[in-house]
């Protein structure tokens, strides 16, 4: 009976009693693939401490570094049409919409929020890749638009996060069309002598490459962001010969003349702060990120 009372029993409830490991709590790079325990790795900005490998992150993350004490208004966005083609491949395009939009707090590939960094009124324009890989649609064309007139009206710079795929091919020639929307967005701002800064993250690839994405005032990107139109194979396919080794790499791009930086993901914030107080002749105030920008430069 005894046997039963302080062994049995213990390892009977042990057994109904034990949880479960959740399923993030570690993170697997995806470059070097280590494990890294979740919580080190966000508080690293998703940035892998062994390899350095720079994880995708969306709006929320790059409002919440990037805004003085995490603070920002977000801009509200136009409301577009779901599905002006009724289009349909494997799913109906309203299907991938919903999904797309249950795993998002945002409706859309694109967030724009308004706030300061260190005292400087700025634009933020975050493209969420985990949205339909961030492609590029009316919904998208009408966040820049959007964003443009909010940096005029406010008279701020305005700063473009890229990450996507290019274009939504489920709006077909209305995606295409957004393409010189977002390009005569853009020159409103030049226009009103406004500083128009993009940052190309990974990837920023097809129509998104061909227009808004490289016609910043100045280019930076965080390291090893796969950046170009077309994919490396399907370039290798077409002209049957092997790439350069990092071919369209940020790296490869700066060493090119493509970028004007490459900026860690840590000292993104110092190095936007500083280039925005040169272009607008501001002072920027007090930051707390007090260390200097570590950036290569061309």
């Amino acid at each position: 009976m005894n046997w039963i009372t302080n062994y049995v029993r213990p390892k009977i409830r042990e057994v109904l009693n034990k949880k479960e490991t959740p399923d993030n709590l570690w993170h697997k790079c995806k470059s070097c693939g280590q494990l890294v325990y979740m919580k080190d790795f966000l508080a690293n900005l998703s940035v892998c401490p062994h390899c350095d490998h720079h994880g995708r992150i969306g709006p929320q993350e790059r409002f919440a570094t990037l805004f003085d004490d995490g603070k920002y208004s977000l801009i509200d966005l136009p409301k577009v049409q779901d599905d002006p083609l009724k289009f349909r491949d494997q799913k109906k395009y309203t299907d991938r919409l919903k999904a797309a939009r249950a795993k998002s707090v945002y409706p859309d590939a694109m967030a724009v929020a308004y706030g300061k960094m260190a005292g400087m009124n700025t634009v933020l324009s975050v493209q969420n890749f985990g949205f339909m890989g961030g492609s590029m649609g009316m919904g998208l064309g009408e966040a820049i638009v959007t964003a443009a007139e909010t940096a005029v009206e406010k008279k701020a710079p305005l700063v473009i996060f890229t990450s996507s795929g290019g274009a939504r091919m489920q709006e077909g020639i209305l995606s295409l069309m957004q393409m010189p929307r977002t390009t005569v967005a853009v020159q409103r701002v030049r226009e009103a002598g406004l500083p128009y800064i993009v940052v190309l993250t990974d990837p920023t690839t097809g129509g998104v490459t061909a227009s808004y994405a490289m016609l910043g005032d100045l280019q930076l990107a965080e390291p090893n962001a796969l950046i170009g139109f077309a994919g490396p194979r399907v370039i290798e396919n077409t002209i049957r010969e092997k790439l350069p080794e990092g071919f369209q790499r940020s790296e490869y791009l700066l060493e090119h003349g493509m970028l004007d930086m490459v900026v860690h993901r840590k000292d993104m914030r110092d190095t936007l702060v500083q280039v925005i107080g040169l272009l607008t002749k501001q002072v920027p105030q007090s930051s707390s990120h007090d260390d200097k920008p570590s950036a290569q430069t061309a």
